[in-house]
């Protein structure tokens, strides 16, 4: 058994916040991979379900971030599990946005749900860092964290949630870099080469070149025959 959560503030008015990215990976696994559905459980939603050979727990806790703790430390009990079975998604302000990164152990960098997880299950669970970008200045983060993501942040957004779930069977099964290749794959995907091309948008096709322009006729020699020579030309 292994543990997936996702980190979160319950309820509609946090449903599209930027800190709520976790939560959103979440669904976006269960929905795509056919768990069961969603249950009171643990301080928590929670949902059963297969990531290729492996049987995994998404978990949603309902505490409030600053809590998540005790939502997790809860269900490792129930299963018996070690923090090595855990792994965390969450949103991360030091990278970019669509981003992401997969590191284990390591410090909370103050982010209020790593936090609480440190204080009640240790550091040595994974992470899975979801870049949401930083607003610039220190005193604007947690607006920032806590207001709903730009109507342009939403194709990297949808591109990013595709990925996990290409590769949240690889990453259930402890293939960390698979998994980073499969979101890859999603967020920057290669451009065809040696056979059918992609179509391309008008901004970015090759103007086509232009057809060559006909060549002009040779021009006529010049008559050097003297009159003499073309009078006995015209009698051979």
């Amino acid at each position: 058994m292994k543990i997936f959560v996702g980190l979160g503030n319950p309820g509609a008015k946090y449903e599209g916040n930027r800190h709520n990215i976790g939560f959103m990976a979440m669904d976006r696994i269960a929905a795509d991979h056919g768990f069961g559905p969603w249950k009171s459980r643990f301080q928590g939603l929670a949902s059963e379900g297969r990531l290729g050979s492996d049987k995994v727990l998404l978990l949603k806790p309902a505490t409030f971030m600053n809590l998540s703790g005790q939502s997790v430390g809860e269900a490792m009990r129930f299963f018996k599990l070690a923090p090595e079975d855990v792994t965390v998604f969450h949103d991360e302000l030091d990278l970019a946005p669509g981003r992401l990164k997969v590191k284990t152990g390591g410090g909370h960098a103050g982010h209020n749900g790593l936090r609480s997880l440190h204080a009640h299950i240790g550091e040595a669970y994974q992470r899975v860092r979801l870049g949401i970008g930083h607003p610039g200045r220190k005193e604007l983060v947690a607006a920032y964290v806590l207001h709903d993501f730009a109507k342009a942040d939403a194709d990297w957004l949808d591109d990013l949630m595709r990925g996990i779930s290409d590769g949240a069977a690889d990453l259930a099964a402890g293939d960390a870099g698979r998994f980073m290749n499969a979101v890859a794959l999603r967020v920057a995907p290669p451009r065809s080469s040696g056979g059918k091309a992609g179509p391309t948008t008008p901004d970015r096709a090759e103007k086509a070149a232009p057809p060559p322009e006909p060549e002009p006729d040779p021009e006529p020699r010049q008559d050097t025959r003297s009159a003499l020579q073309k009078l006995a030309d015209r009698f051979r």
